[in-house]
């Protein structure tokens, strides 16, 4: 593979930057070293693809705010830890507030079910592949007492963004594999049309990455923007139909701001009116005062990593004042966050 792709940076003869928008192909590129694989002249950068780095500081306070006033916060390990602008919801639970870290949008709902005096809210993050199952619980009719945050993000307006920021030179895209087994690959037919960029569906082993890297280079020797899917084993042209249903009955988009990127137009999830009941926003009082980041939050470069624009390395935080263990910006929290996977293996994994 590595020889294949040599040849065909050779018939190219320029530089070609490719991104994904996935922090689980973040890691397998940097577990197995894939990027000492690559020719040279050939970078392959992550894009905005981890929810919780994309969180925005303002979501995090309006879930502090909520467990501040005594309802208990449920929400993923990853979010557990990401600042907001003074707190942390772990800050907020060291402080005496109640926040419980689930691993399903169902065992939240099994919270609230168990604790029928209280108010469960379930700060709800992630991408097309978690906002189908949080549509799905808040279909089936959940408890009284339960409710949620939204903090869904929708990738197809984000890519484009990215496609259209005038400092970010991709000539084509590997999209996440899991989202796709939800949408479909046939969602981005229009992006193809539209910035005449090629985009390859992939899976996750080191193959599928590998893979889907040669099916893009074949594309941009060809000079040709297409679209392929190389996941033809979980992933349909269609996706998951029933799922897709249930998710737009649920959510519609909004504009939204992702952190350290830009607001984008039509790229956050947010209930539907007839899920009203359940809108976490509706129910509790979510406008927490708004001090101004921490100094050291302003020096955070993770929106500039985000688009493409920089690596971790070349922020003067990295692995000094921000690590795992004391972490400035959401990239160095999450386990799909691209700082947290290169501190991981190692500064620049490229073996």
């Amino acid at each position: 593979m590595a020889d294949r792709l040599e040849t065909l940076m050779a018939d190219i003869d320029e530089p070609v930057s490719l991104m994904h928008v996935c922090g689980s192909h973040e890691q397998a590129i940097a577990k197995f070293g894939l990027r000492s694989m690559l020719p040279d002249g050939l970078s392959v950068r992550m894009g905005p693809g981890c929810p919780v780095c994309v969180t925005n500081m303002p979501e995090v306070d309006e879930a502090v705010a909520i467990a501040e006033q005594g309802a208990t916060v449920a929400t993923y390990g990853d979010m557990f830890r990401v600042p907001g602008t003074k707190k942390s919801l772990a800050d907020a639970r060291a402080d005496g507030a109640s926040v419980e870290v689930v691993y399903s949008a169902s065992e939240a709902v099994e919270l609230a079910a168990a604790n029928p005096e209280e108010e469960i809210v379930f700060f709800a993050t992630g991408f097309e592949t978690t906002a189908a199952p949080t549509a799905a619980i808040l279909d089936a009719d959940p408890p009284a007492n339960f409710s949620v945050l939204s903090a869904h993000k929708y990738v197809p307006p984000a890519m484009e963004v990215v496609a259209e920021m005038p400092d970010v030179d991709i000539d084509g895209f590997l999209a996440a594999g899991h989202a796709a087994t939800i949408t479909g690959y046939g969602l981005f037919e229009p992006f193809v049309e539209t910035y005449e960029l090629p985009i390859v569906v992939g899976g996750f082993e080191p193959i599928d990455v590998l893979l889907a890297i040669e099916r893009l280079l074949e594309y941009v020797r060809d000079g040709k923007a297409g679209l392929e899917n190389a996941y033809p084993r979980c992933v349909s042209k269609a996706g998951n139909e029933q799922a897709l249903e249930t998710m737009w009955d649920v959510f519609e988009t909004v504009p939204g701001e992702w952190r350290g990127i830009a607001e984008i137009p039509g790229a956050n999830l947010v209930l539907r009116d007839p899920y009203a009941e359940y809108d976490a926003r509706r129910r509790f009082d979510v406008e927490p005062v708004d001090d101004g980041p921490d100094p050291l939050t302003e020096q955070c470069i993770c929106g500039d990593i985000m688009a493409g624009k920089a690596d971790p390395d070349e922020c003067d935080l990295f692995g000094e004042e921000c690590t795992p263990s004391n972490p400035v910006g959401a990239c160095m929290v999450s386990s799909e966050g691209t700082c947290k996977i290169w501190d991981e293996y190692g500064g620049h994994p490229n073996l």
